[in-house]
C-alpha cells in the first residue's frame, strides 16, 4: 500500500468502537504490513490538510519573512554564511529548499553548510544525498559535519540562567551570519524539534547537551511543552549568549507523509512560534479515549535506531491506561544508537531499579533510559524491531516478531486479566501526539 492510500485509510476509518473488523497497514521500514484488528479500536493519526505547490510555498516564505529582511538581503549583506542543516534522523525537505535558494547560493563567494548532528553519528553518502539532493554533488566540498565530542572544535560562549555552559561549534561564531533550515514538530521533551534546536543541541558540544538534557528528567518535559518546560527553556534562554549572530531562520511543517505543508522564513523565534502553530493542526490529533493496548509505530526514517524510535513510545504513552500494553513497531535499522541508555538500562533489573541508578548521577542518554523506565512502571512494554531478543530484553522490552501476531498475544493478554480489549494504533507513533477529550 503507498502512502497516499495509508493516510486515507487511518483518517477515514479512525474509529470503531463496535470492534468491526478492518485492515490497518502499520509502516515497517519503507514497506506496510496489513494489521487486522477485530476489537473495538480508534486509529490516531496526523491530521490530513491541504498542502500547495511546494515551489510556491518555499518561495513565497523566502520572499516574505517575519522579522527580518528578505533572504537575498541576508546574502547580499554578509560577508561569509553557514547553513545550519538538520541530520538524516530528520524528514526535513533540506534539498527542496537548497534546491530553491541554489542560483542565489552559487553568487555568494563565501558559503557553508554544517550538519547539526548534535550528538548523533555523522551522515553516510547516502544520507548526504538525502539531505541535500540535487544541491550535493556541487557544494559537497563545502559540507562539514558538527561532531559534538570533538572539543577542540568547540568555543565556550558564556552560561545560561540554568546553569548550562555553551559551548558551541567555533564556526558558528566565526561566520556569525547564519541561515538555519529546520523542521518544526512535536518532540516528546523539548516541546517541539526546530528552531533553536539548530544551535542547542544542533551544533554544542556534548557536554552542553549533556547539561541541557538532563532537565528532560523532569515531568514538565513534554510534547507540546513550552512555557514552564526546563528544557525548552533552557534551549531559548542559551540563545541569549548567541545575541550578537545574525540569523535567518527558515522553519517548515510538513505532513505525515513528508510533503511541505507550511514554512515559515525570517526571525529565528517569530518563524518558530508561527511553526508551532501550523505544526499543531497536523500533528495533535483527538483521542476519545485510552486504551488498555497501544499499538505505536516509528516510521521511516524515524525507525534509524532504538534511540531515536522511543519517541514512538513516549507519544504513544499518553493514549496508554495504567497496566496496559504498549507495543513499539520499529526496524531499528541502525541497531541501538547510542548506547549510554540501553548499558544503564542493562544494569538494573526492574525500571523502578533504573530510576534511582539515574538519580546517583546524569549522563547523556540517561533521560532515554528515564523515559522508557517511567512507562515500563505502571505498563508492559513490547517490541517488534530487526534487533537480537537479548538487545530488547535489556531494554526492559519484550522482543516480538511478527505485527499480526503480537497484536492478537496482546488482546488475549488483556482478556485474561478480565478485561474488554480496547486498542489506540498509532501507525506514526513518532508524528503523533494524541489529545485526550
Amino acid at each position: 500500500m503507498n502512502k497516499a492510500s495509508y493516510l486515507w485509510t487511518t483518517q477515514l476509518l479512525s474509529y470503531h468502537p463496535g470492534g468491526i473488523s478492518i485492515k490497518i497497514p502499520i509502516p515497517y521500514g519503507k514497506e506496510f504490513v496489513d494489521l487486522d484488528v477485530q476489537i473495538p479500536h480508534e486509529v490516531i493519526a496526523p491530521n490530513q490538510v491541504e498542502v500547495g505547490d511546494l515551489s510556491q510555498i518555499i518561495t513565497d516564505s523566502l520572499n516574505n519573512p517575519v522579522g527580518t529582511g528578505s533572504l537575498n538581503e541576508f546574502i547580499k549583506n554578509s560577508d561569509k554564511i553557514l547553513i545550519l542543516v538538520n541530520d538524516a534522523t530528520r524528514p526535513t525537505p533540506t534539498s527542496k529548499v537548497l534546491a530553491e535558494m541554489a542560483d542565489i547560493l552559487r553568487e555568494h563567494e563565501d558559503v557553508r553548510f554544517m550538519v547539526a548532528t548534535g550528538a548523533h553519528r555523522g551522515p553516510n553518502e547516502e544520507e548526504y544525498r538525502y539531505i541535500f539532493g540535487e544541491t550535493y554533488d556541487e557544494f559537497k566540498d563545502r559540507i562539514f559535519v558538527h561532531d559534538a565530542r570533538k572539543d577542540e572544535d568547540m568555543e565556550y560562549l558564556g552560561v545560561s540562567s540554568n546553569g548550562t555552559e555553551m559551548y558551541l561549534n567555533k564556526m558558528v561564531n566565526e561566520c556569525k551570519n547564519i541561515i538555519v533550515i529546520g523542521s518544526v514538530e512535536p518532540h516528546y521533551f523539548a516541546g517541539y524539534t526546530g528552531g533553536r534546536k539548530a544551535f542547542l543541541p544542533g551544533v554544542a558540544s556534548y557536554k552542553t547537551i549533556e547539561m541541557n538534557h538532563k532537565h528532560a528528567l523532569s515531568d514538565a518535559a513534554q510534547p507540546l511543552a513550552i512555557r514552564g518546560n526546563p528544557v525548552a527553556e533552557d534551549m531559548e534562554d542559551a540563545m541569549k549568549v548567541l545575541k550578537d549572530l545574525n540569523v535567518f531562520s527558515i522553519q517548515t511543517v510538513l505532513t505525515a507523509d513528508h510533503g511541505l505543508y507550511a514554512m515559515v522564513s525570517g526571525d529565528l523565534f517569530e518563524s518558530f512560534d508561527i511553526a508551532v502553530e501550523r505544526a499543531n493542526e497536523v500533528f495533535c490529533s483527538k483521542c476519545s479515549r485510552k486504551g488498555n493496548i497501544v499499538l505505536t509505530a516509528a516510521p521511516y526514517p524515524m525507525d534509524i535506531d532504538l534511540y531515536q524510535s522511543q519517541k514512538a513510545l513516549e507519544n504513544g504513552k499518553l493514549a496508554l491506561e495504567d497496566d496496559g500494553i504498549i507495543i513499539l513497531v520499529s526496524k531499528c535499522r541502525d541497531g541501538v544508537g547510542d548506547d549510554t541508555f540501553l548499558n544503564l538500562l542493562c544494569c538494573a533489573n526492574t525500571c523502578e531499579d533504573v530510576m534511582c541508578k539515574i538519580d546517583e548521577g546524569y549522563k547523556l542518554g540517561y533521560h532515554k533510559a528515564a523515559k522508557m523506565a517511567q512507562i515500563g512502571v505502571y505498563a508492559e512494554m513490547w517490541a517488534i524491531s530487526e534487533l537480537e531478543d537479548e538487545t530488547i530484553r535489556s531494554a526492559k522490552l519484550t522482543p516480538c516478531k511478527d505485527i499480526q501476531e503480537t497484536f492478537d498475544r496482546a488482546v488475549e493478554r488483556i482478556r485474561e486479566q478480565g478485561k474488554e480489549p480496547y486498542a489506540v494504533i498509532l501507525p506514526q507513533g513518532s508524528l503523533t501526539v494524541p489529545l485526550l477529550e
